[in-house]
């Protein structure tokens, strides 16, 4: 079973995607800048505050690609994954990562992780844009309060 084709510039989506594309046509000049400035913003941000940038890449990928809600989900854990690990890396040269906290709390990410993207796959979509929606407004008002 094929889930992803590649298009005719070599860039691999999802069966779905791939459709969309052929009648939208590729990528145009000012959705590559738009996603290189919005990569800029998101690396910043999750660099800076240490996380945090899938919840700006979420919604950049599905009002500048019209991805769905479960391929900017996928696609931003698959944006911020590297990313995360490049800025923990400096953390670590920096000497500002404790090791107890990051071992014990790395443990459950990784089984939240996989669990977390076991039930994406199962999660009807308008559900995800809830749950994902009163997270973030969860998300501001801690920040406010």
């Amino acid at each position: 079973m094929k889930f992803f084709q590649t298009s005719k510039k070599g860039m691999v989506y999802s069966k779905k995607s791939v459709k969309r594309r052929e009648k939208e046509g590729e990528f145009g000049k000012k959705q590559i800048f738009l996603l290189i400035l919005s990569g800029a913003v998101i690396g910043f941000l999750n660099g800076f505050f240490g996380g945090g940038g899938g919840m700006i890449c979420v919604p950049i990928l599905q009002k500048v690609l019209s991805l769905s809600s479960k391929e900017s989900h996928a696609t931003a854990i698959a944006v911020i994954f590297p990313l995360s690990y490049i800025s923990s890396s400096i953390y670590v040269f920096n000497r500002t990562i404790e090791s107890l906290p990051f071992l014990t709390i790395a443990l459950g990410v990784v089984v939240g992780g996989i669990l977390g993207a076991y039930v994406l796959k199962f999660m009807p979509p308008k559900a995800l844009r809830i749950i994902f929606a009163f997270l973030m407004l969860y998300g501001g008002v801690r920040l406010i309060i």
